[in-house]
């Protein structure tokens, strides 16, 4: 199973060189890729941008939106800003995309929340059709520049809904989910399996997952405290209980993997909780 770590982007203060140097150790170090998280109405950077300047200090490293919420976004522009990482990155993106679910994320942009499932069909046909060179209007002409990786970036979608889980099997090279109850996210990647057959589709679909974490003296009352802020829209008995699912020990990560490997487990992407830069070596050790 690879091993992927999160860029602390979405954490509130995070500065510019601890963000690019993050990614340079990353780079160097055990895993498979960085990861990056989205919303809009929160502090955090903004993930196309923040992989762009990734793309530019690391050479080896996938760069993968876990996830970025695409119907708040134009469908053509996503998949030519998308394309263009890929580019930079010489094929190294992948796409993680998900709808979201925090409504106020689409009222700063003016979106339709109670939409937003149905645009997201039609933003996944739309970019698809960019990244084939074909026009994403009649008479408009392509749009560039065309991705590295035939076809258009590595696509990734994430879900819980069963609905939505299916979007997956049908448009997605693999499916993202939570990294909480192994054999619930083997359950909904079951679904996913299901629809790629029945959509006549070869091979299997890649199968990620993600879990925050917190390593050392002092990182897991921040990183419980961040968690906390991020989900802070859920109520606080929510996000206490999101707090409380971070991963704090070695021996705590190490018991995730073992878990998701034996559920097949493609690849777990690590998402860090506090910004020190020791969080990049002390996982290292782990998972090394």
């Amino acid at each position: 199973m690879k091993i992927g770590i999160g860029l602390p982007a979405n954490i509130p203060g995070v500065s510019r060189d601890s963000v690019l140097e993050w990614a340079r150790k990353a780079d160097s170090g055990p895993f498979s890729s960085v990861g990056i998280i989205d919303r809009v109405v929160y502090p955090n950077w903004d993930p196309l941008i923040t992989l762009a300047a990734a793309a530019a200090v690391t050479q080896r490293v996938r760069l993968m939106t876990t996830i970025l919420i695409a119907p708040v976004r134009d469908a053509t522009l996503l998949a030519k800003q998308a394309a263009s990482i890929d580019v930079l990155a010489g094929g190294r993106l992948t796409l993680g995309l998900g709808v979201g679910r925090r409504e106020d994320d689409y009222t700063a942009v003016s979106g339709r929340f109670d939409r937003r499932g149905r645009r997201f069909e039609e933003q996944l046909a739309l970019m698809k059709r960019v990244w084939s060179g074909e026009d994403p209007v009649d008479g408009t002409g392509p749009v560039g520049p065309e991705p590295i990786q035939s076809g258009g970036p590595e696509l990734l979608i994430g879900a819980f809904a069963p609905a939505a889980i299916k979007r997956a099997g049908r448009w997605a090279d693999g499916y993202l989910g939570g990294g909480g109850d192994p054999q619930a996210a083997l359950a909904m990647y079951d679904t996913v399996v299901e629809e790629w057959k029945s959509c006549g589709r070869n091979g299997r679909p890649r199968f990620v997952a993600s879990n925050a974490f917190a390593l050392g003296p002092g990182a897991v009352d921040r990183g419980a405290d961040q968690v906390r802020h991020y989900n802070q829209f859920l109520g606080p008995e929510a996000a206490d209980q999101a707090a409380r699912r971070i991963l704090t020990s070695p021996e705590d990560i190490r018991k995730v993997i073992q878990e998701f490997e034996q559920v097949g487990l493609d690849e777990m992407v690590f998402l860090p909780q506090v910004t020190d830069l020791d969080q990049v070596d002390r996982l290292a050790e782990i998972v090394g």
